[in-house]
């Protein structure tokens, strides 16, 4: 795989989960005011983006180092968004309040989440420390 797409993914993992975790955690502590700015947020979707940010952010270091496990983590985070969405979807048809901007949010993050764990199951060590001890 080449070395600059993994290194891009990596910064990508870092960013988007500095992001997330900041806006998730501004929501569920009501920092800055986030709940109401934020209108009728899900929050089960918030606490598993919460939780979806911090597997991003060791996985950025996972990408840095070419860790094997970097691709368990995102394909937990992405079990951990469709599981949202599924209980999106029964949100929703109880009729219970959400903003539309959570379904294109969970739809872009799922993208994303994709697009990193296609590169972290391209990582391949040559000479995988374990072989060598």
């Amino acid at each position: 795989m080449n070395t600059k797409l993994i290194k891009i993914a990596g910064f990508l993992s870092a960013f988007f989960g500095l992001l997330t975790v900041f806006a998730g955690g501004s929501v569920i502590f009501d920092l800055f005011g986030m709940r109401e700015i934020e209108g009728n947020y899900v929050p089960f979707v918030v606490w598993a983006n919460l939780i979806c940010g911090l597997l991003y952010l060791v996985a950025s270091y996972g990408f840095f180092s070419r860790k094997d496990w970097t691709g368990t983590l995102m394909k937990w985070s992405l079990w951990i968004l469709v599981a949202a969405v599924i209980v999106l979807m029964v949100w929703i048809w109880n009729g219970e309040p959400y903003e539309n901007k959570t379904i294109a949010a969970l739809g872009f993050r799922i993208l994303v989440t994709l697009g990193l764990l296609w590169v972290a199951n391209s990582i391949k060590k040559k000479f995988p420390i374990d072989a060598v001890l």
